[in-house]
């Protein structure tokens, strides 16, 4: 399996390890496999197998090895079972699928260390990491953005870790108290924390603009976490196939691969829907893939109009599901490569210039705008934050089940789609987070706080950690040197004798 950039005309292709290290493609583009492996019956139903019979992990190492040729399998194995594990994980199943109502189910992916999906591939990549780090006695020093949960689930699955470093942009004052709590309570000397004068587009306009400073990420070991690094999508790959196998755990056996399921996904980035799409395209049987946006709806606006706009931070607005506060989606990229025939010339003038120059582009009138929906499955749709707060209120009074915000705008569009005959399928809400990381809007819609699990209780009363900093790429830059000499300078400091 080789990987190359969505903007790449020369076809040059690179391995799984060297990309994992890397993330951003020194062009500026996003890698891809140079095709999507194929699965059919044989491999549907040898994953059900391992899913019932050796859990989560060994489901995931089999998927991983499709994407994956330089890792040996064993050690791909051992990865893999070191990554989803409990009590890392608080569910032995580590993903679950349940019930909301009628034909409408919840994706739980929140069971991990910080409760939030981003778990299910951070875990993964910090194993990752550290294998492929001792392997070439390097280090790397990474570099993120958040705009609500990526931070604490990579520094969760980072610190600690031999030869790796995080510093972790955060849109200053967006992020819920929790979410400002999980991060910044981390006391540990390879973990920085910044909080940007700004937005989360911001925050990642920085991080591409370090990355295309070749030099600087060179000399810096500079790599990244976010969802530009393509091993946290494969990593998401996963959970889609785990989710369709026991939602159709019921259906009789001869008609179980060639049932179909629809997921709804909320999402800002699209990363967690690219994985989706990625899915779907190697064969996993999936309907329709429902994009949900909040009032920052870039991409309910591409995916109806064809037009994809993107918003300054002033348009961008501060909502109740902060997390989806984006009007910039990196990985959308990925999507509009497959959708024009990863014509790479084309990707660099949309992306590299259009979009840089206008500040939007259009694929309305492009034969292709018509295959979004019929040959890639993709539907979308908004929600607001009276609708978060109504469709919070409802499935607690009605079905007895707490749900974040985010994942409340999933199931206000599922409900919708559902309710219209859109979608006939059975319907995966994929579930963002817990309740207890957004309790201010949990008590205006339900009148109680949520209930908040053992290992988080007195997180918000803890000492923190931050450094605030401005919308400035250089400002980031000195505070990633200034730190790094002088751990290099602790790290040469000869050992002194203790005194008796």
């Amino acid at each position: 399996m080789r990987y190359l950039s969505t903007r790449d005309q020369e076809h040059t292709t690179s391995s799984f390890c060297d990309i994992l290290l890397e993330g951003l493609a020194p062009d500026g583009g996003l890698y891809l496999p140079e095709q999507y492996p194929t699965i059919g019956d044989a491999e549907l139903n040898r994953w059900r197998d391992l899913l019932n019979e050796q859990g989560y992990a060994a489901l995931a190492a089999d998927v991983l090895t499709l994407f994956i040729d330089d890792i040996p399998a064993d050690d791909l194995k051992d990865i893999c079972a070191r990554a989803y594990t409990t009590p890392k994980f608080s569910e032995a199943d580590i993903v679950t699928v349940t019930p909301l109502e009628d034909g409408i189910y919840l994706g739980g992916l929140s069971h991990g260390p910080t409760a939030a999906f981003k778990d299910m591939a951070m875990q993964l990549l910090g194993e990752l990491f550290e294998y492929e780090l001792k392997r070439r006695h390097q280090v790397l020093n990474i570099l993120g953005a958040t705009s609500g949960d990526t931070g604490s689930s990579a520094e969760y699955a980072m610190r600690g870790r031999d030869g790796i470093s995080v510093f972790m942009l955060t849109p200053r004052g967006r992020m819920t108290a929790f979410q400002q709590a999980q991060m910044f309570s981390i006391d540990d000397p390879n973990i920085v924390n910044m909080a940007v004068d700004g937005v989360f587009d911001d925050c990642q306009d920085i991080v591409k603009d370090v990355s295309r400073d070749l030099q600087f990420k060179r000399t810096w070991n500079i790599g990244a976490v976010n969802s530009i690094n393509w091993a946290r999508l494969m990593a998401q790959v996963v959970y889609y196939i785990c989710c369709w196998i026991r939602l159709t755990e019921s259906v009789d056996p001869s008609q179980r691969n060639t049932t179909n399921v629809s997921f709804a996904v909320p999402t800002g980035n699209f990363g967690d829907i690219c994985a989706g799409h990625i899915a779907r395209c190697m064969g996993l049987p999936i309907d329709r893939l429902i994009v949900v946006t909040n009032e920052n709806d870039v991409l309910n606006e591409f995916f109806t109009t064809g037009v994809y706009r993107v918003r300054s931070a002033e348009q961008t607005l501060a909502t109740s599901s902060p997390s989806m506060d984006i009007s910039k989606a990196s990985n959308f990229e990925r999507f509009i490569a497959d959708l024009l025939g990863r014509d790479a010339a084309r990707i660099n003038d949309l992306f590299g210039k259009q979009l840089a120059s206008q500040g939007y582009i259009d694929l309305s009138n492009d034969p292709t705008f018509a295959t979004v929906e019929s040959e890639y499955g993709f539907l979308s749709g908004r929600s607001t934050h009276q609708d978060r707060l109504t469709t919070i209120r409802t499935s607690w009074q009605d079905c007895g089940t707490m749900i974040d915000p985010h994942t409340a705008d999933g199931v206000k569009v599922a409900r919708d789609m559902k309710a219209d005959g859109t979608v006939t399928t059975p319907i995966i809400c994929l579930e963002t987070a817990l309740p207890v990381k957004f309790a201010e809007t949990i008590k205006e819609a339900t009148g109680r706080l949520p209930d908040t699990p053992a290992r988080f209780h007195g997180i918000e009363d803890l000492p923190r950690h931050v450094v605030n900093v401005p919308n400035d790429t250089q400002a980031v830059k000195d505070i990633i040197v200034t730190t790094l000499t002088l751990s290099l300078i602790h790290i040469s400091e000869p050992t002194r004798p203790e005194r008796i």
